[in-house]
């Protein structure tokens, strides 16, 4: 066999072998096909089957649904027609007893008329009764109406007011002898533990001079010295006949103290001329600003205050060149702060606002000269700008009865601005208000009818008063006394208080012979 023989045996073997295995192949990919098409029908037969089923199930689940819905529904509108057929039969038998209540009405509107009318006729026949009843009291009496009508007027009228007059003086009795005691021993305890200085000061502040010659010097050459320092300072500087001495005059006490220690700067130094004279009160400016700055923060230290704003703290300095009535203002607020303070603590109340307000309370005369208003006003003004609390604002407005206190913190600084004022020393008057003062309180208790004599005793702070026995009884004294306090609250003003006594008395006088 040849080789080419060999390979076309071989060539022919291959493809018949090949045709053997695709027919082979063929066989086994149909056989695949038809049962995976088997499979596929018998699926798609359960699927149906499965779908039917559920179709079925969910037919019967929206029946059982709509006819529970239905009942439900039923069951609702049967509940509601009942509750309107029973609105219906409430809203009968509600115009029912309108109707009834309608009737009523009328037969008592019936009634009151018929009443009205025999009021109206009983009131005709009372008023005709009353007319000659009149006419019969005036001719027997022998007095017109209106003279009638008056003494009996009077006669209530007394009568009223000696009723009134007892029960006064009982209602003060009872509260006399039931807060006397207590107040007594507030008042003692609060003062015996507060002791305070006071200082004297005006509106004028003298400076010494080592000799006679410095008042020229200070004058100056045609007098530019004196000029330059009162247009820096804003003080007058008066040089009299007054030896070794000058006196610097200003209602500004903070200006006034400017001037004074410049002044004493430029006396102690020699250098007097208009260039040194600015320069020395500018550094005696700065010097007292720090003063009031350390004199606000000391009084605030002092009287247990924190947190005042700083702005109230530097006026609250400024107090240390003011004075009233002689009474140095700064040692008056420390002192009414202390009062407040203890005050409030016997009485349980609140101790930090009684001697924050107490503190402050006079807090509007460091700027009283240069702001319009009285005191009380600026000082709750500048209180409220710096944010203090009503109760203080409160407090600050009702120290000078201005305002009717709200609180009890309120009334103890008050109390306590009373007791500082009032204490022997602490404030001086003229001599020429003083005896002023007291004639005017005489004058006043001389003026009511029924006095005899009435004398001012203790330099003006008692007024006693004698009266005439035949003209005021027990019961008027009591209201004269009042009658007296008003007029004498209305009238003068003054510090502390005044206490008015009215005396009474009846003598039964027979001569034996």
């Amino acid at each position: 066999m040849t080789i080419v023989t060999t390979i076309v045996v071989a060539i022919v073997a291959l493809v018949v072998g090949v045709a053997a295995g695709y027919a082979g192949r063929r066989l086994v990919a149909e056989g695949k096909i038809a049962s995976a098409e088997e499979a596929a029908r018998r699926i798609l037969e359960e699927s149906r089957r499965e779908a039917e089923r559920i179709k079925r199930e969910a037919r019967v689940e929206a029946k059982e649904e709509a006819i529970r819905l239905k009942s439900e529904a039923e069951r609702e509108v049967r509940d509601r027609r009942n509750e309107m057929q029973a609105r219906e039969r409430r809203l009968a038998q509600r115009e029912e007893a309108l109707d009834r209540k309608g009737e009523n009405l009328e037969k008592k509107e019936e009634v009151l008329r018929r009443r009205e009318r025999e009021i109206e006729r009983l009131q005709a026949e009372v008023d005709e009764l009353k007319a000659k009843q009149l006419a019969e009291l005036e001719r027997v009496s022998g007095l017109e109406r209106e003279e009638a009508k008056a003494i009996l007027m009077k006669r209530v009228e007394e009568e009223s007011r000696r009723d009134a007059a007892a029960l006064v003086r009982e209602i003060e009795t009872r509260a006399r002898e039931e807060g006397e005691k207590r107040a007594r021993e507030v008042l003692s305890l609060a003062i015996q533990r507060c002791a305070a200085d006071h200082v004297a000061e005006t509106t004028v502040s003298v400076v010494a001079l080592p000799n006679d010659e410095m008042k020229g010097r200070i004058i100056g050459r045609e007098g530019r010295n004196i000029r330059a320092f009162e247009t820096l300072t804003g003080v007058d500087l008066i040089i009299d006949d007054t030896p070794e001495a000058v006196i610097l005059s200003a209602f500004d006490p903070v200006r006034r103290e400017i001037a004074r220690v410049a002044l004493e700067r430029l006396i102690i130094d020699g250098r007097i001329h208009p260039a040194r004279i600015e320069e020395t009160v500018e550094k005696a400016r700065k010097e007292v600003e720090a003063l009031i700055r350390e004199e606000g923060e000391q009084a605030a230290f002092e009287a247990g205050v924190s947190g005042l704003h700083p702005e109230l703290v530097k006026l609250l300095g400024r107090l240390r060149f003011r004075s009233s009535y002689g009474q140095n203002v700064l040692r008056h607020s420390l002192e009414v702060a202390h009062l407040a303070g203890m005050m409030a603590s016997e009485l349980g109340a609140n101790v930090a606002v009684a001697k924050r307000a107490g503190l402050i309370h006079d807090i509007g005369k460091a700027v009283d000269h240069q702001v319009e208003g009285t005191h009380t006003q600026i000082g709750v003004e500048l209180a409220r700008k710096y944010r203090e609390s009503k109760e203080v604002l409160q407090a600050i407005e009702a120290h000078h009865g201005d305002v009717e206190p709200a609180s009890v913190e309120a009334v103890l600084v008050a109390a306590a601005d009373a007791i500082s004022a009032a204490r022997p020393g602490a404030r001086r008057e003229t001599l020429e208000a003083y005896i002023k003062r007291l004639e005017k309180l005489e004058e006043i208790a001389d003026s009511f009818e029924g006095v005899d004599k009435a004398y001012a005793i203790q330099a003006g702070r008692e007024v006693r008063i004698i009266v005439k026995p035949e003209k005021v009884d027990d019961l008027t004294a009591a209201r004269l006394a009042k009658d007296i306090v008003k007029r004498i609250e209305s009238e003068l003003e003054y510090p502390g208080q005044i206490r008015v006594t009215v005396i009474r008395e009846t003598r039964a006088v027979e001569t034996a012979k």
